[in-house]
């Protein structure tokens, strides 16, 4: 079944790699007006967004951690675009220490940015998306990018906060599910498990090195972005209404819940 998204508009974060890239490639390949953000990598969101028609993808950068260009980054997407449809919440950060084990001057550093950037940044937008739509009374959709880890913990113990930050904002996403699916609003967590992204590679070095990590795989292999980008093309149609406020686990069966 194909999903034509033409005259949706839909924000991406964190296209410039992994799972944001392949989404923003899907999304423009379906034909929604894109906005992708980038952190620093200007030229990966580039790339990603290469085959674009004219005037469908537009980059925006934004320091995700600083709350300022986070309003900024939406104040620029609604000049670009007169409205939003869609937001997909991807860009987030893993530190790879941070742990317990770690000196506590690391420990709140990781803490603090992971707050920042994977609930704080990606909440301010999902308000900014909310309240627009209900000033424009039409519906919308907000598509969380989660993981397994903030229902399962991580393996990694220097993920401790990215995993903690997963499970809060999950629940804020739902939480606007279930206030708002009478206005038409829609919001989804998409849960992947490992996926085939550097974030991830990094994350199997601490943890038994990439071989040990897909041995527990029942597939024998790691989830590709692409599946997970054709999953939120799904979403963002607005054909899955009632899936809204769910989550929707995507780990090749290596957890059921």
């Amino acid at each position: 079944m194909s999903h034509n998204l033409q005259g949706k508009t839909v924000i991406v974060t964190g296209a410039s790699k992994g799972i944001g890239a392949a989404t923003a490639r899907a999304m423009v390949d379906a034909g929604a007006k894109v906005i992708a953000h980038y952190g620093g990598d200007r030229a990966g969101a580039e790339s990603a967004l290469a085959d674009a028609k004219p005037d469908q993808a537009h980059l925006v950068q934004a320091d995700f951690s600083d709350m300022h260009q986070v309003e900024r980054f939406w104040s620029e997407a609604i000049e670009i675009a007169g409205k939003v449809d869609v937001l997909v919440n991807n860009a987030g950060i893993m530190r790879q220490s941070g742990g317990i084990a770690d000196p506590i001057e690391q420990w709140d550093k990781v803490w603090q940015e992971a707050m920042a950037v994977n609930v704080h940044a990606p909440a301010r937008l999902m308000r900014f998306a909310v309240q627009s739509w209900l000033d424009a009374g039409c519906g919308g959709a907000v598509i969380g990018i989660g993981s397994w880890v903030s229902t399962r913990g991580s393996s990694n113990p220097g993920a401790i906060a990215y995993a903690a930050s997963k499970a809060a904002i999950a629940a804020a996403t739902k939480t606007v599910a279930r206030n708002h699916a009478a206005d038409g609003i829609l919001a989804y967590v998409i849960a992947p498990g490992v996926v085939r992204t550097r974030m991830s590679e990094e994350s199997a070095a601490r943890t038994g090195g990439e071989a040990a990590v897909t041995a527990t795989l029942p597939m024998g292999e790691w989830v590709p972005p692409e599946e997970i980008a054709d999953l939120a093309v799904y979403l963002a149609h607005g054909r899955a209404r009632h899936l809204t406020g769910s989550t929707i686990d995507i780990n090749g069966a290596a957890y059921i819940r």
